[in-house]
């Protein structure tokens, strides 16, 4: 029955209703985006200290020690890593490649590295994935055919930004270094404008690698700080996906705590103080999931700021809509006014607590939230987070059912 509501009375709905909603969402999601306030460290040491606090945060989350210790030891490998510097020789098609042992001879003198030759790159799964192995090299030498194909150009998407690649290619026949360096740039993104080198045949090899061989001797950044900013981001990941589960728990316990409290005390519109503080509430143990550390007039202004962006766009409105919709189907007593009411206070506390949830997501590793930066993104944060609560409406509603049969019974 509720599915049925759903494709005959969403369309409907009085005033603009969910339509308006997911259209203003769409557009400010098109013409605006949320700009992190994470401030990336710029050392290894700033980097290790990030990998280390994130591997704090897990042991509050997770029973695995074992983990935990697979992760300690993950950060250790990057940070105790010595040797030679690692150069890789990569390609799609095999036959574009120069032999590695030349290769190693036409570059020697530079600096000291090792180079390796891996195998040639392919999908897997139907996907492309920069494989780990070469990731953990210090740089990257991209063989490719001339003319490009399709394939070395999506492969060349997939290099990170951050580790330090160039472009090795055969001129053709009677073509100038110039000439191959300029057809080749035009099908390349910006990024590898000046990172082409066009290589000669096995006996003009050495001579056509010096541009190379001068960028290699001013030495390669300390890939440990790329791996160690991949190690972050993958278990930021992995930390976030545990975030979310525990705040689930709290955004079921505090939207009822809120539908209770304007149950008991009916009022003729939604009591917006009493949500901000009880979402204020809500929001304070969320700064503990995700390692805030907020003061509580920060987190109450942060709720009303969010809590009036939600009732700016409708959502209170929508809510009380679809639902008096849904009265029209339903015969159960669990829909009277002051449980519409109730149901609607609920539903604008998932929205704020979703939003909010984002936001932190967003700001993983701040100290203190920014208010102006919230008060200007709330709109966005908002739009974002109804529309996921809306595609998981049935839930609400069955669970919506529960909480009004078992308070009016």
């Amino acid at each position: 029955m509720a599915g049925q509501w759903l494709l005959s009375d969403v369309m409907h709905v009085p005033g603009g209703g969910l339509g308006f909603l997911v259209a203003g969402g769409v557009v400010m999601w098109l013409g605006r985006s949320s700009k992190p306030r994470f401030m990336s460290p710029t050392s290894v040491d700033g980097w290790l200290e990030r990998c280390n606090t994130v591997l704090d945060q897990f042991e509050s989350f997770e029973a695995d020690q074992h983990a935990n210790e697979r992760r300690r030891e993950s950060l250790r490998a990057v940070v105790e890593r010595s040797g030679p510097q690692r150069m890789a020789l990569v390609t799609v098609e095999p036959s574009s490649a120069p032999d590695s042992l030349l290769l190693q001879e036409g570059l020697s003198g530079a600096t000291s590295f090792q180079l390796s030759f891996c195998r040639p790159l392919v999908c897997t799964d139907g996907q492309r994935q920069w494989p780990d192995a070469l990731q953990n090299h210090d740089g990257i030498l991209f063989s490719l055919s001339n003319p490009v194909m399709a394939a070395e150009l999506l492969w060349l998407e997939q290099v990170p930004s951050t580790q330090p690649t160039w472009l090795l290619v055969h001129p053709s026949q009677n073509e100038s270094d110039d000439t191959t360096i300029a057809n080749i740039a035009t099908v390349l993104p910006e990024r590898w404008r000046d990172r082409v080198v066009p290589i000669g045949d096995s006996g003009a090899l050495r001579a056509s690698l010096a541009p190379l061989r001068r960028s290699l001797s001013q030495g390669l950044p300390d890939a440990r700080q790329r791996l160690l900013e991949a190690l972050h981001r993958d278990w930021q990941a992995e930390l976030e996906r545990l975030r979310r589960s525990r705040f689930q728990q709290l955004q079921q316990r505090t939207q009822w705590i809120v539908a209770g409290s304007v149950l008991v005390s009916p009022i003729p519109s939604l009591d917006l103080l009493a949500v901000a503080v009880a979402n204020g509430l809500m929001l304070k143990e969320m700064g503990d999931i995700w390692g805030a550390d907020v003061k509580s007039d920060v987190l109450r202004e942060a709720a009303s700021l969010l809590a009036r962006a939600a009732l700016a766009q409708g959502v209170v409105e929508w809510t009380s809509q679809t639902l008096l919709g849904l009265a029209k189907l339903e015969a159960g007593s669990w829909l009277a006014a002051g449980v519409m009411q109730s149901l609607s206070a609920a539903y604008l506390t998932r929205v704020v607590g979703r939003s909010m949830a984002d936001w932190l997501a967003v700001n993983a590793g701040v100290s203190e939230l920014d208010l102006a930066s919230l008060k200007r993104e709330a709109p966005l944060l908002i739009a974002r987070a109804a529309e996921e609560e809306r595609l998981d409406w049935s839930g609400f509603l069955q669970q919506s059912r529960q909480w009004a049969l078992k308070t009016t019974s």
